[in-house]
């Protein structure tokens, strides 16, 4: 309606009409509304299909991730009777990875094989000790299943339980069967029964320690391996042996995976801890109380967490405490508690799994609870229809075996994927095996079989903020005065070559330049350390001497270099000035550092030096993100209107009041905005970060050490990962971690902008 009121006081009336009867600017008139309409739907249809799309990453990133916190499922498969002799009581149970065929192994020594599901008795056999009994028994390696038995004859018998997998007619058959890897004669380790036992394996040795009924001495014995040369037999022979003198009322002995770490552990909860690594000198290491005296808390089971490193004590109080041997200042261990688990009522056992540093208890209220324990976390609570004895769980941890009091036998599925994480796990510090104290760590990957995964998102946080910031404290300055000079110092002729040339830059891949900071970057700036710090002093000084020195020339000399062209003076300066520090590099490091500034960071100052470090990132990383900040910020700096600035000019403030008074202020918005877009490409940078800086996940803010970011930790462990496994998951945890962060921060930007824009933009 205005064009056409416009159009009438111009034309008049009647023109108006005959140009709106032509039919081609008719066309043309509707034509144009609608390309316009279309636009409108294609540019609403796009953003619309950006939010959408980026909602489905958000959900796919939690349809991945919120698994890992998911509770453990334990539903019921079967219940029979106890296989075997139902009158004597059960020594152990074993179960096959496949939960098919399970062994009992009972008091009698009489081993019955049965089907796990049905309960239906496989096979039975009577274990030939010789007309001797069970006194004794304990596990030598749970994962091999080699358990000893002592005998009332005083031999110690050494027996393997394996499983036989064959497919006849093509369906799959685990069958039992017993080894005895070193000879069916059996150990003569005394003269009496055996009243306490525990045997530990290596590769080249086998240690037992024991104590006989008629003894007040506990005996430790080593016995090394020799193959024969005839055959694939093994015989022990006896190396080394010693003693000492039992404490009182002892009820477990119990020795440390590695053969060296003995504990004599009471009902009371005191304990006697040796190391026996030398059996000529065996040392008492500490006497401890693993329990709460003061409270008349007693011992009621005893296990080792997988790993043999960590002692598990149940007690009468509803308690499961964990207990692990700590190094000190001293250079000695001593046993430490951890942590405790909480049941509902008196632990009556417990028993471990056999891959992970989970473990399950049974209580006195007839509770079946998994737990694990590096993540704190109780995974399930099962109510059990009576009493239990014995609890066993399938190697694979997704299956368990209880016997109860009334002569039954329960078999539980069990689905615990994922019991290693928790918020706890992943944000706090936790105390791992053979820690001194504890600590935020990230390690993902072992070769061992005891290991006890560390999935802390603390320091690959860290490491990600780290350097992110190290990278905007090199680039800011750089950016920022390099925009307030293109846009506001320099002539339009050089501003059209070099605004375009620093914004291709960018273009330049990040894998190049980490390729060229951890190859040719890094061990140069080690070598050439003291030349880099001399770089932050002869530089700005150098440009202000030379700065000065132009300033006195004759005015027809200066007037030979256009003022907005003069920077273009300053770059063979500056090389010169750069060149300059590292030929003052050995001068320097001889003056100040006695010839070696690296040595001296680490042997005087006590500051660690890793060659791919922070200060690496900062100039690597920093160099990729100028081009970013000084492109937004340059616009932003270069649209402010001219008549502010004339007007401040006019009212007499020089050039630098009118920027900083007038320009920075109105450009702030645009500033800030430069500066949160280039803060948001260093925390998502992946090749520079992965290539230079160590890929070390250490929560230390030092210049000189490396870090390991959130990206690159995605790079280099994604392929690795096993699909939807713990690693796998966490993985993504870590790139929603990354979108949060965007998010997180992108939301700040736009909120400050909006502010800034509305205090300064009446100006």
């Amino acid at each position: 309606m205005q064009n056409s009121e416009s159009l009438k006081t111009k034309f008049g009336l009647g023109k108006v009409k005959a140009m709106l009867a032509n039919l081609t600017f008719g066309r043309s008139i509707h034509y144009r509304n609608n390309v316009d309409r279309a636009w409108r739907y294609v540019i609403s249809i796009g953003g619309i299909g950006v939010i959408v799309f980026v909602m489905l990453i958000m959900f796919f990133l939690m349809y991945v991730v919120v698994p890992l916190f998911a509770p453990a499922t334990v539903s019921e498969k079967a219940s029979y009777a106890i296989p075997g002799p139902a009158d004597s009581p059960t020594l152990f149970y074993e179960l096959d990875e496949y939960k098919e065929t399970g062994i009992r192994v009972s008091q009698s020594g009489v081993v019955t094989g049965f089907n796990v599901q049905t309960g239906k008795v496989l096979f039975s056999a009577k274990l030939n000790f010789s007309g001797a009994s069970i006194t004794s028994f304990t596990q030598i390696e749970d994962s091999e299943r080699l358990m000893a038995f002592g005998l009332s004859n005083g031999q110690v018998q050494i027996i393997k339980f394996g499983y036989t997998l064959t497919y006849p007619n093509d369906k799959r058959l685990v069958s039992v069967h017993l080894t005895y890897p070193f000879g069916k004669e059996g150990l003569e380790v005394s003269n009496s029964a055996i009243q306490h036992l525990a045997v530990r394996l290596d590769e080249s040795e086998l240690t037992l320690v024991m104590q006989d009924a008629r003894s007040n001495s506990i005996l430790v014995k080593k016995f090394e391996k020799t193959d024969s040369f005839m055959s694939d037999d093994v015989s022990l022979e006896l190396s080394a042996e010693g003693s000492i003198e039992a404490p009182n009322n002892i009820k477990w002995l119990r020795l440390g995976g590695q053969g060296k770490n003995l504990y004599l552990i009471t009902a009371s909860g005191k304990t006697f801890f040796y190391n026996i690594a030398n059996t000529e000198h065996i040392e008492p290491v500490q006497t401890v109380q693993l329990t709460n005296a003061a409270k008349n808390e007693r011992i009621t089971s005893v296990k080792f967490l997988l790993g043999s490193f960590s002692l598990m004590i149940g007690t009468n109080q509803g308690r499961v405490i964990q207990w692990f041997p700590v190094r000190g200042s001293d250079n000695l261990s001593r046993l430490q508690e951890i942590r405790h688990f909480d049941a509902n009522s008196a632990i009556e056992g417990l028993n471990i799994e056999h891959n992970r540093k989970g473990f399950v208890s049974i209580d006195a209220d007839q509770n079946f609870t998994l737990f694990y324990s590096t993540s704190e976390r109780k995974m399930a609570t099962v109510p059990l229809d009576s009493e239990a004895n014995l609890i066993e769980l399938s190697p694979r941890s997704d299956g368990a075996l209880v016997e109860q009091k009334n002569g039954q036998i329960i078999f539980f599925d069990i689905e615990n994927e994922y019991p290693e994480v928790s918020f706890y796990s992943l944000w706090d510090k936790v105390w791992y095996e053979g820690y001194d104290k504890p600590s935020y760590v990230w390690q993902s990957s072992s070769a061992s079989a005891d290991y006890e995964p560390k999935f802390s998102m603390v320091p690959l946080t860290f490491g990600t903020l780290k350097a992110a910031l190290y990278s905007m404290l090199f680039a800011i300055p750089i950016a920022i005065l390099a925009a307030i000079y293109t846009a506001f110092f320099m002539n339009k002729q050089s501003r059209a070559y070099i605004k375009p040339i620093i914004e291709l830059i960018e273009a330049l891949p990040t894998v190049i330049l980490g390729f060229l900071a951890g190859l040719w970057l890094a061990p140069y700036m080690e070598a050439h350390l003291s030349g880099f710090f001399a770089i932050f002093f002869i530089l700005p000084l150098g440009i202000l001497l030379v700065g000065f020195g132009f300033s006195k020339l004759p005015d027809r000399l200066k007037l030979w270099v256009p003022m907005g062209a003069r920077s273009l003076l300053m770059i063979p300066v500056v090389l010169f000035l750069g060149w300059l520090a590292m030929v003052l590099n050995n001068p320097l490091q001889e003056i100040f550092f006695h010839g070696d500034m690296r040595h001296w960071l680490t042997a005087s100052a006590g500051i660690d030096f890793d060659q791919r470090n922070a200060m690496v990132i900062g100039f690597a990383m920093g160099f990729a993100l100028i081009p970013t900040i000084f492109s937004v910020a340059e616009d932003a700096l270069y649209n402010v209107p001219a008549y502010l600035v004339n007007g401040s000019l006019a009212l007499g403030a020089s050039g630098w009041q009118t920027i900083v008074g007038v320009v920075l202020p109105t450009a702030s918005p645009g500033i800030f905005s430069a500066i949160m877009l280039g803060f948001g490409r260093g925390v998502g940078e992946t090749m520079i970060v992965l290539m230079a800086s160590g890929n070390t996940p250490l929560m230390d803010a030092n210049l000189f050490e490396g870090m390991r970011t959130l990206a690159a930790n995605l790079a280099v462990e994604m392929g690795e990962a096993e699909l939807y496994s713990t690693h796998y998951r966490v993985l993504f945890l870590s790139g929603l971690l990354l979108f949060i962060f965007t998010f997180i921060f992108n939301s700040i930007a736009e909120v400050v902008r909006e502010r800034m824009r509305k205090r300064y933009g009446s100006l």
